[in-house]
């Protein structure tokens, strides 16, 4: 089934996002081959140009390398996986502090109201 997007990202982002994810969470463990472009490209259903945007913009960060012919793996270095997750989440805390600031929600209502989901 191909992937969905939003209107609002290019699409070679949100790409580039699920795929550094998929690093994150270790779908795609220290080492491991990423699947092909045309692989990526089908499962999207996008342009193989778009997804090799996308693998591109992760060899920059270094969560990808390539082995020429052989294909694209994930980096081994720990710290640069633990590095992007740790961004990624402070991602998330700031899109959710933006959004509970715009419904004017105190930070002692969001610690109580954390502590209440968690427990």
């Amino acid at each position: 089934m191909a992937w969905s997007f939003d209107k609002h990202t290019p699409v070679y982002l949100q790409i580039a996002e699920r795929i550094r994810n998929e690093i994150i969470v270790g779908n795609y463990p220290p080492a491991s081959q990423v699947p092909s472009v045309r692989q990526l490209a089908l499962t999207a259903a996008v342009n193989p140009n778009t997804v090799q945007h996308a693998l591109t913009a992760l060899e920059a960060e270094g969560l990808i390398y390539s082995e020429g012919t052989a294909g694209r793996f994930v980096t081994t270095d720990a710290e640069l996986i633990a590095s992007a997750r740790h961004t990624a989440a402070k991602e998330l805390v700031d899109e959710f502090l933006k959004q509970a600031a715009s419904l004017s929600i105190s930070r002692d209502e969001l610690i109580k109201m954390i502590e209440e989901e968690t427990t």
